[in-house]
């Protein structure tokens, strides 16, 4: 009798898990085969996982769960429920937008974790609460990363940084990555440019879910996707550009102790001045690391980026001339 109990457990939690990560559902044929039972018995455990809240449902003789109410059973000691905290810390500090998943996570994480420990969890997921929230952002980052799991393609509008023109694009997302800047990039293949391309996902004007399915490359390799200390490696298709800076002799050392980005070259001259020169594909996701290095900084390439640095900084030269002069 035990053992028998003990078998059905374990069947119960291994067609939950099958049927989570099988996103174009499942036959019970195939459930069966599985599980070494005959199909009379998937029926009945399927009966069962419906009758406990499991929300299951059937199309065209394939069963499937519905992961917009799917609530996955994830079991973590302490320092791992910590863990996941300081990572949505950082995340909520660091993007532009307000992630309202982020707030019903850690609201469900400080359910589980010492009071001492959860009342905090609790008092930061209020305070992101409170934050404004774009609602065009969130369906957009909800739509893709339905289509990432559910490995589905996406029809896509997008308008790159700086641009009022509009682009159409169908996508197929292969991850999410953000960037320390605050962006959050998808990261697939365009039919458009016919290669892997990131679009960061704030540009993107409308996202639609379309039904026909892709499957990621076996030989991809995410890695040289990956977002650096400077933005993304790859941009949204644009040619890439090289950007030249000259640093003080102050600053040298900071600059030599890291990689930066892939692309990176550094010259160190007599002075102990250097430059640093890397592409990137859009220059813009740079400018808040550049300004945070003030006057030990100076954009020698290209003319673009040295116009707008040139221009922001004749707007902080006014306002700080008007508050002495008043």
């Amino acid at each position: 009798m035990s053992t028998q109990i003990i078998n059905r457990t374990e069947r119960l939690t291994t067609i939950e898990r099958m049927l989570s990560r099988n996103t174009t559902g499942l036959r019970v044929v195939e459930i069966a085969q599985a599980c070494g039972v005959d199909r009379r018995t998937i029926y009945r455990d399927l009966s069962l996982l419906t009758e406990v809240g499991l929300p299951i449902y059937q199309r065209d003789g394939r069963y499937f769960i519905n992961h917009d109410y799917y609530l996955a059973t994830l079991r973590l000691n302490i320092n791992e429920a910590l863990a996941f905290f300081l990572a949505a810390r950082a995340l909520s500090r660091h993007v532009d937008q307000q992630n309202p998943h982020v707030v019903s996570a850690l609201a469900k994480l400080s359910t589980v974790l010492p009071d001492s420990v959860a009342a905090h969890v609790t008092y930061m997921a209020d305070t992101i609460r409170q934050q404004a929230v774009d609602r065009g952002f969130v369906n957009v980052l909800e739509t893709v990363t339905r289509a990432w799991s559910e490995q589905r393609t996406l029809k896509l509008w997008y308008s790159a940084s700086g641009n009022s023109a509009v682009s159409l694009h169908e996508f197929s997302p292969y991850f999410l990555e953000p960037s320390s800047q605050g962006g959050l990039y998808a990261i697939g293949w365009d039919e458009i440019y016919r290669r892997v391309c990131a679009f960061k996902l704030q540009s993107v004007r409308r996202v639609k879910l379309l039904q026909r399915r892709y499957e990621i490359p076996k030989d991809f390799d995410p890695r040289s996707y990956l977002a650096t200390a400077l933005g993304m490696i790859h941009g949204d298709g644009d040619e890439a550009t090289r950007v030249v800076l000259a640093f003080s002799a102050d600053a040298t050392p900071l600059i030599k102790e890291r990689i930066w980005h892939p692309s990176q070259q550094i010259e160190v001259f007599d002075d102990r001045r250097c430059t640093l020169q890397i592409h990137v594909s859009n220059w813009n996701e740079m400018l808040p690391w550049i300004l945070s290095w003030g006057g030990q900084v100076e954009v020698l390439e290209p003319t673009s980026l040295r116009e707008a640095l040139a221009v922001e900084a004749a707007r902080m030269m006014q306002q700080y001339e008007a508050r002495i002069a008043g």
